[in-house]
């Protein structure tokens, strides 16, 4: 079986939960444990940008919005005409 990243345009649910859960948990361990400063800014600052890709997919996935589909390369394509050619 093959793990599928993206689904229908999106981010799949179990990759969005796993970016949630594992933001959290990074930003916990920079908040909890005694790390020095510069670690600790690290890991509070991917788990924040981990928890917001997955908060705003999961978000896209619920207005219906599909950010990772090909379709603009179409609608691009729809507004070209058979003269472009030309140089007009």
């Amino acid at each position: 079986m093959k793990a599928r990243f993206i689904d229908n345009g999106n981010l799949a649910s179990w990759l969005r939960l796993t970016l949630i859960v594992i933001g959290i948990g990074l930003a916990a361990v920079a908040l909890e444990c005694q790390l020095p400063v510069f670690w600790a800014r690290v890991f509070l600052l991917v788990g924040f940008f981990s928890v917001i890709v997955g908060g705003m997919t999961s978000r896209a996935k619920l207005l219906n919005i599909k950010p990772f589909d090909n379709s603009y390369k179409k609608a691009r394509n729809s507004y070209k005409s058979k003269d472009d050619g030309n140089g007009k």
